[in-house]
């Protein structure tokens, strides 16, 4: 969770209060996001819950319906709400999250600016990361997009840190009152290749551009236009395959030879359909592993580079700014 003031220490074990928003938990493939309000309720499968429960408890709590029920309460870190979010346009997950990070050298202090802002999933990770005293400027063409990303970066705490601008980067560059002053570039553009050149003049020496595209047409394209001022150009894919771990009953069947693993059946005893066998559970439970069917993992091509310095002369500093 990112905290409002500069001199809050970032914790996850403060109590929830009135007007927070809380991750609530109710399975790994069931999260929402919900504000406290004092005398509402959460209605759902598992029975009614009311916030004025909620108030007074660290985050991270258990607590109990009317049916005896139970979701946790999580805090809005940057990789729950990414789970959660609205997806105003295709968002980029955890793994493509990281890697832009680590590599565009991100610190607390940076400044970042992001092409185009879409649903915010990036966007919240940035300020995570250039926080307490850093910012990001993000720019979205679509004012409807930019009004809606507003409102969530205020629901999570993150306004001090980001600054939301309609403007069409594509077609006008980036504002000229960056140029010079940027750390990071982050685009995420149909045409990246028209916005590269600006970008080029917002960064510092040995800044760090990245662009997302999800077409490998795009990435070549892009790559011919950095080379002209970019070095160090790299186009990664990166793909995640995340595993289901459940427990599982040993069973055999009889009139095969061995055994196989198969889910914890509902009774001891179970009649096949194949063969006529019958399949009884011989062992305690085992701790399994699976690759899960619907995984997360690519979304698109990265494309890293890094800003050339021209020849220094005596008492001249390296910049590639337009005369």
């Amino acid at each position: 969770m990112i905290a409002t003031d500069p001199s809050e220490k970032l914790s996850l074990y403060r109590r929830i209060r009135e007007g927070d928003l809380v991750i609530v938990y109710e399975r790994h493939d069931s999260m929402k996001a919900v504000k406290v309000a004092e005398g509402s309720v959460l209605q759902n499968r598992f029975g009614v819950f009311k916030h004025s429960d909620w108030i007074g408890k660290p985050f991270g709590s258990k607590v109990f319906s009317n049916k005896n029920g139970f979701v946790y309460l999580l805090a809005p870190t940057p990789e729950l709400w990414t789970l959660v979010l609205s997806h105003r346009t295709q968002i980029l997950y955890i793994a493509d999250i990281s890697f832009v990070i680590m590599y565009l050298e991100i610190v607390p202090g940076c400044i970042v600016l992001e092409s185009g802002t879409g649903s915010g999933s990036l966007t919240t990770s940035l300020a995570r990361a250039v926080a307490p005293t850093g910012h990001v400027y993000t720019f979205d063409f679509h004012e409807q997009r930019a009004v809606s990303a507003r409102v969530d970066f205020e629901k999570t705490g993150l306004s001090r840190l980001v600054t939301v601008g309609v403007r069409d980067i594509q077609g006008e560059g980036f504002p000229d009152e960056f140029i010079g002053r940027v750390d990071s570039v982050f685009l995420d553009l149909p045409q990246p290749w028209l916005a590269i050149p600006s970008a080029g003049k917002m960064l510092k020496p040995d800044g760090a551009l990245c662009s997302f595209s999800p077409c490998i047409e795009q990435v070549q394209r892009s790559c011919e236009t950095l080379k002209t001022k970019f070095t160090d150009i790299r186009t990664f894919e990166v793909l995640l395959r995340t595993y289901e771990v459940k427990e599982v009953r040993e069973t055999s069947c009889q009139g095969d030879e061995g055994g196989s693993f198969k889910s914890p059946p509902r009774k001891k005893r179970q009649h096949s359909t194949e063969k006529g066998n019958v399949v009884e559970a011989s062992g305690p439970g085992k701790i399994m592993a699976k690759p899960c069917g619907e995984a997360r993992g690519h979304t698109g091509y990265l494309t890293f580079a890094r800003l050339k310095c021209l020849p220094l002369k005596d008492n001249q500093v390296c910049s590639l700014r337009s005369a």
